[in-house]
Order: structure tokens, then C-alpha cells, then sequence
């Protein structure tokens, strides 16, 4: 089938372009507001895009309160979600009031963070302490004005569990991150297999 993305009739049950762009990693977003409250989110839309320095992105629709938290803090900590979080990352996802400290409604156990203000998630194997460099809001159709956001961010410090490093190297199989798919399904990384650049 081929439709047209822009006029998005497609003439399926649901929009499969999420569906599509999969696996997606999932940032979990821990930010402070600027009233001391600790935030905890969520989102799909989220990678790394750069290494030298390291940087990382994760995408909004709508202004919540990790992009608001972000932009007006200049911190945050992404952390990583894996398959044995993933009940308490789905408590995280609610929609409850900004003075709301999801990482305590989901039971989790903050930990400080070294360079930045918000906390980190103790469970999580995984932390970046980020500043937030940039947010890119992205034009809607026929350059109207959309509800999407990109925030932008230089990696800090990163955090790594010292029992998923074996032989000098991260083994993802031990952290098993589970990633967004389509609709309401995710996966988990657990069948790994090794390629080597032609080059």
C-alpha cells in the first residue's frame, strides 16, 4: 500500500506510522520544577544524537512538564527503562497534576545526581545527567504551527551499574531495556547477535 503522509488517509484501524519507526528506546525524563518538585516521564520519542559531545533528544507533543521543567531548570536526567521497571515506568505515565512526585507515586527510589539538581531512579542501571541546550519546535502542516517540540541536550555525566559492565563492556542483555513499538505493545532487548563493519 502506499498513502500519503501529509493528508495521512491511510485507511487503516489506527495510524501505523509508529508502528513503523520501531523499536524506539524510551527516555525516562527526570526533571525538577523550579519549586523543588520532582518530575518523572516517559517518552518513545527520545535518542541519542551525537558523541563528541554526547547528546541526546526526546521529542513532546504538547509543552508538559518535563519540556517546561527542562527549559526553565537547564537540567534533567534521562534514565533507562527496562523490562523489571516497566510496571513503575507505566505508573510514570499518568497525567496527574505538576505537583505531583511521580518517581514517589510509582514507588521508585530517588538517588542525587552528581552534576544536575534532579534526582536519579537508584532501580534504573542507567542515568545521564543532562543541560538542556535547545528546544526546535517543528512546523505543522503547510507550515502551521504544531503541538510537537524537540528538546535538545548535552549528555553531562553518565551513570552505569557497575553488575551490566562484564569484561570491559556494557551487556545489554543484562539490563534487558525494553523499547516502544506500535499501539500499545513494547519489546525487550534480549536476543542480541554481533555484525562488524565492512570497513
Amino acid at each position: 500500500m502506499y498513502y500519503d503522509a501529509v493528508e495521512n488517509k491511510h485507511g487503516l484501524k489506527h495510524d501505523p506510522f509508529k508502528a513503523l519507526v520501531t523499536p524506539r528506546p524510551i527516555g525516562w525524563i527526570s526533571t525538577m520544577s523550579v519549586d523543588g518538585v520532582v518530575n518523572l516521564a516517559p517518552y518513545s520519542f527520545f535518542n541519542a544524537v551525537g558523541t563528541d559531545p554526547h547528546y541526546v533528544m526526546f521529542a513532546s507533543g504538547g509543552r508538559k512538564d518535563s519540556q517546561r521543567n527542562a527549559e526553565e531548570t537547564g537540567e534533567f536526567v534521562c534514565l533507562l527503562a527496562t523490562y523489571e521497571l516497566k510496571d513503575k515506568m507505566k505508573a510514570t505515565a499518568a497525567h496527574v497534576d505538576p505537583t505531583v512526585d511521580e518517581m514517589q507515586l510509582a514507588g521508585l527510589t530517588p538517588v542525587p545526581s552528581t552534576l544536575v539538581r534532579p534526582p536519579r531512579v537508584k532501580e534504573s542501571p542507567v542515568a545521564f545527567e543532562c543541560r538542556y541546550y535547545q528546544t526546535i519546535d517543528l512546523p505543522g502542516k503547510n507550515g502551521q504551527a504544531s503541538n510537537f517540540s524537540m528538546v535538545l541536550c548535552q549528555v553531562l555525566g553518565i551513570h552505569i551499574d557497575d553488575s551490566v559492565i562484564v569484561d570491559g563492556i556494557v551487556d545489554i542483555s543484562l539490563m534487558r531495556p525494553i523499547a516502544r513499538l506500535g499501539y500499545e505493545d513494547y519489546s525487550v532487548v534480549d536476543n542480541i547477535f554481533t555484525m562488524s563493519r565492512p570497513d
